[in-house]
């Protein structure tokens, strides 16, 4: 009888951890799948903010320059 007790214990204990396991299999999918479209958005963040840097720089080279931004400024 015994041995009968010690084998439904163990029993329960496996399902248990199975059921453990399963879940944080899930888990570790749902996050991978959240660190992939993290990723996916910093890409696209990067790419337009280089192309927002880009057109700064063209929009700032097609102005004349300023008379003021030759001038020392009022402190010297």
């Amino acid at each position: 009888m015994t041995d009968d007790l010690w084998t439904d214990e163990a029993d329960r204990r496996l399902v248990a951890l199975e059921s453990r396991l399963s879940h944080h299999e899930v888990m570790a999918e749902e996050l991978s799948q959240v660190l992939a479209e993290q990723a996916r958005t910093i890409d696209r963040l990067v790419m337009e903010i280089r192309s927002l840097r880009d057109r700064l720089g063209e929009a700032e080279a097609g102005l004349p320059a300023s008379p003021q931004d030759d001038r020392p400024p009022p402190h010297y």
